[in-house]
């Protein structure tokens, strides 16, 4: 996408993905985000278990529903459509959800979709980075801690109690869903290589990955930021299942390859041209 006249502070993100784009550096964050404190393990609460983090997170999810839907309504951001519910029906119990990031609707989009084949009482369970979870404040920051969500951490011991709770999710049946691309990558259309920590959760705890890519078309509507609205439509690809036979390497890497080759084939077939980056 091209754009004109946009906010200064749009015009050096969308800068810098160029920059990023030819240089491949993929995962590199594009925003000016808040410094972050470590997320310590006794600060990370992935199961609710401390007091009132069960009622906290139904006011959050609450709130972020009205909030959603309350930017939908206004023109914010529109959802066109939804594609292949059929293939997320298909799973039954844990797995592992992957979407493109490029927007702070993205997740919503992915939440909108499925909520109506949640069982009773649960919610869809999201990653996201530390910074997300230890530096934001106001109403965003209380979603980012309180929204069902499970932060990563640079420090080693959180990261054992991540995995450890990640397992624990996976074990009773909910969905989990991970950015593979890692970084936001504000509008941006094309799906980018991956990390591989999705890919190794889903290998190790023995579930599938359901990708799922969000494309867009923009409308003739302006945002807050100078660019057109978009239109964004979700679609749910087949589920990707380790291999019995394979080691948790190979079948995180069968899984990764796999997952990028899906969301290329989408973004090919709708977009009407190849992918290629750096142009």
């Amino acid at each position: 996408m091209e754009y004109c006249n946009l906010t200064p502070y749009r015009q050096k993100v969308y800068d810098r993905i160029k920059e990023y784009e030819r240089e491949g550096l993929f995962d590199k964050d594009v925003e000016d985000d808040p410094p972050a404190e470590v997320l310590t393990p006794e600060k990370a609460d992935y199961l609710g278990e401390k007091p009132f983090a069960r009622l906290k997170n139904r006011i959050a999810n609450k709130m972020a529903i009205r909030f959603f839907e309350k930017q939908i309504k206004d023109g914010a951001f529109v959802i066109s459509g939804v594609e292949g519910l059929e293939n997320y029906r298909a799973v039954e119990g844990g797995a592992v959800i992957t979407c493109n990031h490029f927007s702070i609707y993205d997740n919503y989009i992915v939440y909108r979709a499925i909520r109506n084949e949640l069982p009773k009482g649960r919610q869809l369970y999201k990653v996201i980075r530390e910074g997300n979870y230890t530096g934001f404040k106001g109403l965003f920051g209380f979603f980012f801690r309180h929204c069902n969500t499970l932060p990563l951490s640079s420090n080693t011991e959180t990261m054992v109690k991540f995995l450890k709770s990640v397992k624990e999710l996976l074990k009773r049946g909910e969905k989990i869903l991970i950015y593979p691309e890692q970084a936001m990558w504000w509008n941006y259309e094309k799906p980018r290589p991956m990390k591989s920590g999705a890919f190794k959760i889903a290998a190790k705890n023995k579930v599938p990955v359901i990708p799922s890519f969000i494309t867009m078309e923009e409308t003739d509507r302006k945002d807050a930021d100078g660019a057109n609205v978009l239109a964004c439509r979700i679609t749910f690809l087949p589920a990707i299942y380790p291999k019995q036979d394979a080691s948790e390497k190979d079948n995180a890497e069968y899984l990764k390859d796999e997952n990028y080759k899906a969301w290329k084939d989408l973004y090919e077939n709708t977009y009407h041209k190849e992918l290629k980056y750096g142009e």
